[in-house]
């Protein structure tokens, strides 16, 4: 399975972009400030930066901090323990990725996050189950 998270909306305190998974649109997500992490590694400000653009594989791990399992993404340059989880706006992130059905390119925020993020769940969950791997690649449009 590939998600494809495109980043198209910049503020200096959030970041939106869209969705889709196997090329299919899905919805939207909100994250931190996108830094240009790829070219300016040095930037990275703790808790409040996106990861940098990239290919990053998705496993599906418990999570100490949410007391569940959920969507990871590995091997992503000066990060760990990323997330997909449900969430708001860049106060519910820390460099994770919240995924919404809905989204508000004024007040940077999306909506309906909860379904979004269950059905992501349960859809990388049972990918894996049945053998396949779960890639995301990061872009900006």
């Amino acid at each position: 399975m590939r998600l494809t998270l495109t980043r198209d909306h910049f503020n200096p305190l959030w970041t939106l972009g869209t969705l889709t998974v196997d090329g299919k649109s899905f919805g939207f997500t909100c994250e931190d400030t996108d830094r240009h992490l790829e070219v300016f590694p040095e930037a990275k400000v703790r808790r409040e930066s996106c990861i940098p653009i990239g290919l990053y594989q998705v496993l599906f791990t418990p999570s100490q901090r949410f007391a569940r399992s959920l969507p990871v993404l590995v091997n992503v340059p000066g990060f760990r323990g990323i997330r997909i989880h449900a969430g708001n706006s860049d106060a519910d992130t820390e460099g994770c990725l919240l995924p919404g059905l809905e989204r508000d390119v004024n007040k940077g925020t999306v909506s309906k996050s909860r379904i979004a993020a269950e059905w992501l769940d349960k859809t990388i969950q049972s990918t894996i189950a049945a053998g396949q791997e779960v890639w995301i690649e990061v872009r900006r449009a």
